[in-house]
């Protein structure tokens, strides 16, 4: 069964850069399409950025321009570039995978202060 476990949260000021990763277990990371989203407090979850497993991406509007999705096959694992952070970037990260099923990872906390 897979797994997926995302670091590389913290607290940043405005402006400042944050790397997100995701890191799966197995072997089968490569076949899927990945993807970030977000839930910030009394909000839904929403979708940032995802990857096919060809490497084609797409973006929330919200990201556009600032947010880079991409991901290592050798190494299994995801990343998330976040530049020029603001404050409504604020929220719990989760990375997932799209098997027949959706897996999700536990979520990394992002603060970004004003």
């Amino acid at each position: 069964q897979v797994q997926l476990v995302e670091s590389g949260g913290g607290l940043v000021q405005a402006g400042g850069s944050l790397r997100l990763s995701c890191a799966a277990s197995g072997s089968i990371f490569r076949l899927y399409a990945m993807s970030w989203y977000r839930q910030a407090p009394g909000k839904q979850r929403e979708l940032v950025a995802a990857i096919t497993r060809g490497g084609t991406t797409n973006y929330a509007d919200s990201v556009k321009g600032r947010f880079t999705i991409s991901r290592d096959n050798a190494k299994n694992t995801l990343y998330l570039q976040m530049n020029s952070l603001k404050p409504e970037d604020t929220a719990v990260y989760y990375c997932k995978i799209q098997l027949a099923y959706d897996v999700w990872g536990q979520g990394t906390q992002v603060t970004v202060s004003s």
